[in-house]
């Protein structure tokens, strides 16, 4: 068996928040492997940049606007990409939110905003599109965790609850359709140079406790996602189910 194990050929991934960050990451890298590629997210020009990025890299891609929390908008956007695709063999579900408060601070509706977009949003997605996936008898789900579902911090009260929350969800869906041949396991990045932590990144206590608590002594650099992401998602990972793959540079070795 070569490297052939580690392409996604004749693959459709659905890539949820795929218009920025780790996602975009994520829908870029599957398309170097050779997938073809739904871009979904909520900004319009952000949809048709990296659609027409992937375009560039020589995959079939088109953009679809969703908002993960709308039960309804994420059936009609599901039944659009499978018209559109034919199937989808592998999701990413990646579409992300935070606010950083003290606990005894936390507004009621900033914690429902993060729980229904990291948690519910997730839940929504792959109840979506698995029955097409345990139909065909294969399938490759992806849930986009973090080191804080195991990881405690402060200010972090409903991302925190929210990717513990994935990492158990996970497990529960890897073991409803390991039979049926759907795997889904999560990745567990460390803080990577997005939008979303731009205000930790320029704070430059914050910045040196991370590089401090990481065994590398620094954050992670984008592409460093992409093996991971690619693994998960081809052949390579096909015994792999229920798992969280830490991509933290050891941080949760502590």
């Amino acid at each position: 068996m070569g490297m052939e194990i580690f392409e996604l050929k004749n693959k459709v991934a659905l890539v949820t928040g795929s218009t920025r960050g780790l996602g975009e990451v994520a829908a870029k890298s599957l398309a170097k492997a050779g997938a073809d590629i739904a871009v979904c997210g909520r900004n319009t020009s952000d949809l048709k940049r990296v659609t027409d990025l992937i375009r560039e890299l020589g995959r079939n891609a088109n953009g679809f606007s969703l908002d993960v929390t709308d039960k309804q908008m994420v059936v009609q956007t599901v039944e659009r990409v499978l018209e559109y695709f034919g199937c989808i063999d592998i999701l990413v579900n990646n579409a992300g939110v935070n606010h950083r408060v003290p606990v005894l601070d936390y507004p009621e509706e900033e914690w429902d905003r993060v729980i229904n977009t990291n948690l519910k949003g997730y839940f929504l997605m792959a109840q979506a599109v698995v029955p097409q996936m345990i139909e065909h008898g294969y399938g490759k789900v992806i849930n986009m965790s973090s080191i804080l579902g195991t990881v405690g911090l402060p200010n972090q009260l409903a991302y925190a609850s929210s990717k513990g929350g994935v990492d158990q969800m996970t497990k529960v869906m890897a073991i409803e359709w390991a039979k049926q041949g759907v795997r889904v396991n999560a990745i567990g990045p460390t803080y990577f140079e997005t939008e979303l932590v731009t205000q930790i990144r320029d704070d430059p206590e914050r910045f040196e406790f991370i590089n401090d608590r990481t065994p590398m002594g620094r954050w992670g650099y984008l592409p460093e996602l992409e093996g991971t992401v690619i693994f998960l998602a081809s052949p390579a990972s096909d015994f792999i189910t229920g798992q969280t793959l830490y991509v933290d540079g050891g941080w949760t070795i502590w």
